[in-house]
């Protein structure tokens, strides 16, 4: 289970999403919903980094080719931002991986082509 400090980060996380939901709706481009989350999640006073290279490593080699994260909180929370109407189950399985290849616990994906935001987030924690 994520510690405490990771869990009031989530806490920000989520509030900022029904922030940016309630004030924009659904309908907007992906860049969009991810610019204004990125805003308030910093308003908050958190370091967060948008469209992350991270380097792979397999076999104890760095490859030439990188994961991109959409956004990445204090450099221990993965947000992975979509704006659809169906949700591809293979972007469960891509937070999933994303969580094991940067060592990191907690990750959502926020969906913001939704009514209510709720349904829209999705909460992902690494067993490793």
């Amino acid at each position: 289970m994520p510690n405490e400090k990771i869990e009031q980060i989530a806490k920000i996380i989520v509030n900022s999403a029904f922030k940016v939901h309630k004030e924009l709706g659904p309908g907007l481009l992906e860049k969009v919903y991810e610019a204004c989350l990125v805003y308030e999640i910093t308003k908050a006073g958190f370091e967060v980094k948008r469209q992350v290279e991270v380097p792979i490593i397999y076999d104890g080699v760095t490859l030439k080719e990188y994961l991109k994260l959409d956004i990445i909180v204090e450099n221990s929370i993965i947000i992975e931002v979509k704006a659809v109407d169906i949700v591809n189950p293979v972007w469960n399985a891509q937070i999933i991986s994303h969580l094991k290849l940067t060592n990191n616990e907690l990750g959502f994906l926020i969906n913001f082509n939704v009514p209510l935001i709720k349904n829209g987030i999705k909460r992902f924690i690494n067993t490793k």
